[in-house]
């Protein structure tokens, strides 16, 4: 009997695992894409911050972290940019994941919505700061074309985050559920 369950659980870790990586890559191919209707004034959702989102939302603060760098990296590998995007969405994953100790966030549609604008401003600041740095520029140089970035980036990706969340989301617990009852 304990052999039997073992085995679901590992079953059960497997899936998990092909699904969490299937979600990498859906969202990978998803930043390439340029799909009309989902880009506004030439800005594309961050579908790689929507996912440090996703899984940082319910998770502490290194697992968080580590899945900022994770995609960071990929973000890099897809665009070879400069500077990285490693450090910014190590950010989101660490903030993103301090605010599920705070009580008065929920994991509602508007909620969620609320979070990723955020977390986009944050991102996007943050890579603006270094490539200003890296460029030797003004933030003021910078500033102008900054806002707009800024603004329609958070708009678009926080209007999105919603088709990753909630499926994402629901099978994490899902696994949850069917790990409690495997084990009783």
């Amino acid at each position: 009997m304990r052999n039997k369950i073992q085995a679901s659980l590992d079953v059960l870790k497997i899936l998990n695992i092909l699904f969490i990586v299937a979600s990498v890559v859906i969202c990978s191919i998803l930043m390439l894409l340029h799909i009309p209707g989902m880009e506004l004034l030439e800005a594309n959702p961050n579908w790689l911050l929507i996912w440090v989102v996703g899984w940082s939302i319910k998770r502490n603060v290194w697992q968080g972290a580590i899945a900022g760098l994770i995609m960071g990296w990929i973000y890099d590998g897809m665009t070879s940019s400069s500077p990285s995007h490693a450090f910014s969405l190590v950010l989101v994953g660490v903030f993103t994941s301090s605010l599920q100790k705070q009580k008065y966030i929920g994991e509602d549609f508007i909620s969620v919505a609320f979070i990723v604008f955020f977390m986009t401003v944050l991102a996007e600041t943050v890579f603006a700061f270094q490539y200003a740095r890296q460029h030797f520029l003004l933030m003021s140089e910078v500033w102008q074309q900054y806002q707009q970035i800024v603004i329609t980036s958070a708009i678009i990706t926080s209007l999105w985050s919603p088709a990753f969340y909630y499926p994402f989301n629901f099978w994490q617990e899902r696994v949850k559920q069917l790990e409690k009852r495997v084990k009783s």
